[in-house]
């Protein structure tokens, strides 16, 4: 099924509006807001890099990248390409195993697109539930929709923003494989990754795991620069916290939109028993039916700005201070090559053998991680302020929201508490006979060591008609 949609679009509605996804959207869109992934890109004018447009073709997504440039390495000031997953993948392999960039921290790469979940729920919705009603079924069908666009939307900005991170960098923008990237019309033939080859890529991870504990444990090697001591302890545990708290705020995520999924057949029900009750039930059916709509909207929104606000930034940095500990490894490891130059110097010329040779790579191991230990020291600086940025920014937008869904005010008719209150008034003075007996019951409930031991350490009684023109909750203490 093909989906098209400009992405110049807020990113923020998406998850908030139920807009038909199946159909061909070629629709001029409003100009462009921030994606909800922050990372303070400071690039000049001199190139601009957005994604414009986007395709969805089942299992693929054809990403249309408009640039914008100055640069005399153009031949044109403006121009577009199409662009797949697996060449952002490419782009980003690319820049990992190039050694010029190893005191760099290389932008994450954009996770892959996995739209077969919506997919599958909308499959099933379709094929039908003869126990849920035609209201239901749209309703469900609207939120599910939603949440693809969402999930479409948040894919086309992380793809955006991986290009973005590099075309701000003063030193990747330059890069050979950046400018074919965005210049060159044609299919760059980049195939995914077989299971051989992602096979190979965790056993490398591995390694490098094993190595780095090798060398920080088992071989004594001690750091020589206090500030690289502190960011490596430092971003060890900040990795872990902030993917414990990633996984905390996916929990928080999915319980709201489960409660605004539990609020449809509550309002589906109640919506059904005001339209069947002739009697004064009636509109209190149908309002209640209302609230709860409403209830369901307010937890959608909800969910969806703690999904773009909160939980989408913290598993962006989680991947990003993956990057940053790769550079401190590459660093580790130059330091270790550094010392092994300097004990095989020191062997060869104990043994006054092939000493220029262990002199040569002693200066090369000793310029590479010198090298690194510049570059890296700005890059962790700069990544400091853009985490510390991005955060401010996202959780000041997100406390703003919070607060603007607390204070939406539920429509007064459909809980109108002093008309309950007067109607019961009214009723028990009409009858003096129940209240002489609910009086009775209440003095009772006070004095007896039954009721006192479940009253929840009360020492006056709860009984609203002792109370009047409170309610049940303002005479109870706990």
């Amino acid at each position: 099924m093909l989906l098209r949609r400009a992405v110049q679009e807020d990113p923020e509605s998406a998850g908030k509006c139920g807009q038909g996804l199946w159909s061909v959207v070629s629709e001029t869109s409003p100009p462009r807001q921030p994606s909800s992934v922050s990372v303070d890109l400071q690039g000049d004018s001199t190139l601009q890099v957005e994604i414009s447009d986007a395709v969805s073709e089942r299992d693929k997504v054809k990403f249309t990248v408009q640039t914008k440039s100055c640069l005399p390495h153009f031949a044109q000031t403006e121009f577009s390409v199409v662009r797949q997953h697996e060449e952002f993948i490419w782009l980003h392999d690319a820049y990992v195993e190039n050694e010029e960039y190893a005191g760099l921290i290389i932008p994450p790469a954009p996770p892959r697109p996995d739209f077969e979940a919506s997919r599958e729920k909308l499959q099933k919705l379709g094929e039908g539930d003869s126990s849920i009603t035609r209201e239901e079924f749209a309703k469900m069908k609207q939120e599910l929709e939603a949440e693809y666009l969402a999930l479409f939307k948040k894919t086309v900005a992380m793809h955006e923003v991986f290009l973005q991170r590099l075309a701000a960098h003063p030193t990747l923008r330059r890069d050979h494989n950046f400018f074919v990237f965005l210049e060159y019309g044609q299919d760059l033939s980049v195939r995914g990754k077989n299971r051989k080859e992602l096979l190979g890529g965790f056993l490398r991870n591995i390694v490098k795991s094993a190595d780095e504990a090798l060398i920080t444990s088992m071989s004594g090697l001690k750091e020589v620069d206090d500030f690289f001591e502190h960011e490596r302890t430092f971003l060890l545990e900040y990795h872990t916290r902030i993917r414990d708290a990633c996984l905390r705020a996916d929990r928080v995520m999915h319980s709201h939109k489960c409660l605004a999924d539990d609020f449809i057949p509550i309002s589906a029900a109640l919506n059904s028993l005001g339209t069947q009750e002739v009697n004064q039930l009636k509109t209190s059916f149908l309002k209640l039916a209302e609230l709860f709509e409403r209830l369901r909207k307010l937890e959608g929104r909800v969910a969806s700005d703690e999904d773009l606000k909160l939980s989408d930034m913290l598993r962006y940095y989680m991947r990003d201070s993956q990057a940053a500990k790769d550079l401190l490894y590459r660093r580790l490891r130059a330091l270790a090559d550094y010392e092994n130059a300097n004990k095989a110097l020191d062997k060869a010329r104990t043994r006054n053998r092939e000493v220029r040779t262990a002199e040569s790579h002693q200066q090369l191991c000793c310029q590479r991680f010198e090298r690194l230990s510049d570059s890296a020291k700005q890059e962790l600086m700069d990544f400091k302020s853009r985490r510390v940025s991005s955060f401010r920014k996202n959780l000041i937008e997100l406390a703003e929201l919070e607060l603007k869904h607390a204070k939406q005010p539920l429509d007064p008719a459909l809980i109108d508490e002093s008309a309950i209150h007067e109607r019961s008034q009214r009723k028990t003075r009409e009858n003096p006979e129940d209240r002489t007996a609910q009086e009775a019951l209440c003095n009772s409930q006070s004095h007896s060591p039954h009721w006192a031991g479940l009253s929840l350490g009360l020492n006056r009684p709860h009984c609203p008609a002792a109370y009047p023109g409170k309610r049940l909750q303002d005479s109870v203490q706990v």
